[in-house]
């Protein structure tokens, strides 16, 4: 059974492979984790370098500055550094041992244990809203009862003073006999909002209840009932209860400040639901994701978060490959992008789609960052938000502050099903750090959770191509062209251009890898590619 170890005020779990330190998440590269976990695992004994090559790096020549480099990686992790040697000591010529006082658990166990210890409660008052059973008797409205969870999510959210998990790891839960007191242990939470929607011809009734996990009882139980036109108002009463309840001293502003309408069509607001899948790694469900907020835009033209969407949907299609920069339709995923700003100046989940579109498809980094810090002031507990700061402060060349804020993002959002992006992200960041071995393994990770995703291809074919290491990369490079054939480096390069200046060394590095595997300089006309079909 894999074990969970803690030592002074961290908790090693190596099942889940994830490193908390005071009850906050550590991003550690995998080479690190595992070099971490071996030494505590081998506590009782001096561990020599060649057991250490031979565990962590299957017996490849690697040197000694790479092995250093490593250890010290792990010494700051757990809060140790090279002088003082308190927990992990180097002995000259005999190895290296872990010092510290662990005690180790059941890894059978491991959700209970690790996320009691790990998952240590924030300051603030913190809440999940998991997803509300749907009682209208029709699947077919289930979408209806997951907006409603992702209103009430994001106006709590909205309240700097209340830390709230984002609904992408809340709904892990639905469909599933929930334990309030495992619940809020895994998720790292106080409170846990539960209950039900049932929509009838032109009512709503909403009835929900909040417990606290700790004394496993209920503390609130209410129900709201309305006319389905007057479905926002609703949603404010909802946060409005929760927020009075948890925080009695919250001022009438602070109320106000958490509520959102993003439209006032039910209608578009029915459509932008629609759109909204909990994964966006299928060209097909984008697409059909367009058509229904161009639809909910038209029948609401200052409809925000539709705009935001619809941009971020053009820019995913860019990054993903699916679109050459070429295309006219970058030109219009940054007019949405605008109309996003334009009307949604208070709206974060706007804000933040639409940085990242005018980032990525402009070049404009420095704007793009700005709409983000922007949206994180309206709404701290976004981790989408964090998440894509994280890429463009990668992108800025603050890869330390990019890991930051990924780990931001991951506590916010501990059980995201869309974790490729997540460990894709910081495959880009490792690399630009010029860290292969961890780049690689978090590549690794994410096409394990999605076999295609462009980014970790494009990075795994680019180590490889460094390390010699050319028919795997030749591998990855030709699942690349089926996904998209118009790939080469030359496009690549064109995408990369903005930010290259922010890090030139590490793009060559990434283009010559890229070649060195045998992706092609340019892409073939399109007459070629008809001539060979």
């Amino acid at each position: 059974m894999t074990a969970i170890y803690r030592f002074e005020n961290c908790l090693l779990d190596a099942q889940r492979r994830e490193l908390w330190r005071s009850g906050k998440p550590v991003a550690v590269e995998p080479q690190v984790f595992d070099l971490l976990e071996y030494l505590v695992r081998n506590r009782d004994r001096v561990v020599t370098k060649d057991e250490i090559f031979t565990s962590i790096w299957g017996g490849r020549i690697v040197s000694e500055s790479t092995l250093t480099s490593r250890i010290n990686s792990a010494r700051s992790a757990i809060g140790d550094d090279g002088k003082t040697q308190r927990l992990i000591r180097t002995l000259r010529h005999k190895g290296i041992r872990f010092v510290g006082e662990a005690s180790e658990g059941n890894g059978c166990g491991a959700k209970d244990a690790s996320r009691a210890t790990a998952l240590e409660l924030p300051d603030n008052p913190s809440i999940a809203v998991l997803p509300f059973a749907n009682l209208s008797g029709d699947p077919a409205q289930d979408y209806f009862a997951d907006g409603m969870v992702e209103e009430i999510t994001m106006a709590l959210g909205r309240l700097p003073w209340l830390f709230v998990i984002a609904s992408a790891s809340a709904f892990t839960y639905k469909g599933r006999a929930v334990d309030v007191r495992q619940a809020g242990i895994e998720l790292g939470v106080r409170y846990l909002l539960q209950g039900s929607v049932r929509k009838e011809n032109d009512r709503v009734r909403i009835a929900v209840h909040l417990t606290d996990v700790a004394q496993g009882r209920q503390i609130l139980s209410e129900r709201f009932d309305c006319e389905l036109q007057a479905i926002f108002s609703l949603q404010d009463q909802v946060a409005t209860q929760l927020s009075a309840r948890i925080a009695p001293t919250l001022r009438t502003k602070e109320v106000e400040r958490a509520r959102r309408k993003p439209t006032t069509s039910l209608t578009a607001y029915d459509l932008f639901l629609r759109a909204t899948p909990p994964r966006r790694d299928s060209r097909e469900q984008n697409e059909e994701s367009l058509r229904l907020l161009y639809q909910a835009i038209e029948l609401d033209p200052g409809f925000s978060t539709a705009y935001g969407l619809a941009a971020w949907c053009h820019e995913i299609q860019v990054v993903f490959g699916w679109l050459p920069r070429s295309d006219v339709r970058i030109k219009e995923g940054l007019r949405l992008a605008n109309l996003a700003v334009e009307h949604g100046e208070n709206d974060p989940e706007a804000l933040w789609m639409a940085g990242i579109t005018i980032a990525m498809l402009s070049g404009d980094y420095l704007r793009g960052f700005d709409l983000i810090e922007r949206s994180l002031a309206l709404n701290p507990n976004s981790a989408r938000a964090w998440w894509v700061a994280g890429l463009l402060q990668t992108h800025l060349g603050r890869c330390e502050l990019a890991l930051e804020s990924y780990a931001r993002s991951r506590r916010l959002n501990p059980l995201d099903t869309a974790g490729y992006a997540y460990w894709a992200a910081i495959a880009s960041t490792q690399f630009h750090m010029g860290d292969y071995d961890g780049a690689l393994e978090c590549a690794d990770r994410a096409l394990t959770d999605w076999q295609d995703s462009p980014v970790a291809l494009r990075f795994k074919a680019a180590i490889c191509g460094l390390r010699g290491q050319l028919d795997e990369g030749n591998g990855c490079v030709q699942r690349l062209l089926r996904i998209n054939p118009h790939t080469s480096v030359a496009t690549i390069a064109a995408d990369f251009a903005p930010q290259a200046k922010h890090n030139p060394a590490s793009y060559d590095a990434l283009f010559r890898g890229l070649r060195l595997s045998g992706l092609p300089e340019t892409a073939p006309s399109r007459v070629t590619r008809l001539r060979s079909m």
